[in-house]
């Protein structure tokens, strides 16, 4: 929807990350960056009419509202800069193999972010892969107040965390040991549902 534009950005995170004591959500504040410098930037600026007040985040990804996506689940914001709203398949295509754990970026708290792929037991790497699935789900039933209707993921309120549903917490991360990481960190992941990033 927007011009791409040359962009300069610098990147501060910590080296040595430590878990907060409670979940942060980060609000319309970019996530991390992508190992080839392009951030990860998951929130719409989009609300429901039009009014951040309402409570009603438009999902970027469900396709229920354009916002101009290409095939790397990315777009350009209208300051001219590139951002990836959930699995960046470019990038992926060119450093991905097979079902291997891969790193994909650094989140802003420090930690790192993979592809979707992990260890079965978090903490063997000789247990093999299993593809990591969110503890979201959608909502069942309607809506109450606001837009109406059913959920149906046209907004981020449709959808809520059922703890043990999925592999991972509601940061859509896990504890174990990665290829980077060998003695164990916390660590996130894009997956292919809700919340993505």
């Amino acid at each position: 929807p927007n011009s791409i534009a040359p962009q300069h950005h610098a990147f501060r995170v910590p080296a040595n990350p430590r878990k907060a004591v409670k979940v942060t959500p980060i609000g319309m504040m970019p996530f991390g960056v992508a190992i080839n410098g392009v951030p990860f930037d998951p929130s719409a600026a989009e609300w429901w009419n039009g009014d951040p007040r309402s409570g009603w985040q438009y999902e970027a990804l469900t396709g229920f509202t354009n916002l101009g996506m290409d095939q790397h689940n990315a777009h350009v914001q209208p300051g001219g800069a590139y951002h990836y709203h959930g699995y960046p398949h470019g990038l992926a295509d060119r450093i991905y193999h097979g079902e291997d754990m891969t790193l994909l970026g650094y989140a802003a708290d420090g930690f790192p972010i993979y592809a979707p792929f992990a260890y079965i037991d978090p903490m063997d790497p000789e247990s093999g892969t299993k593809r990591m699935r969110s503890s979201y789900r959608l909502k069942s039933g309607r809506r109450t107040g606001g837009p109406g209707g059913a959920y149906d993921g046209t907004f981020v309120e449709d959808f809520e965390f059922v703890k043990g549903s999925g592999d991972l917490d509601r940061c859509n991360g896990r504890e174990g040991v990665t290829p980077e990481y060998p003695d164990g960190t916390y660590h996130y992941f894009i997956t292919e549902g809700f919340p993505f990033i």
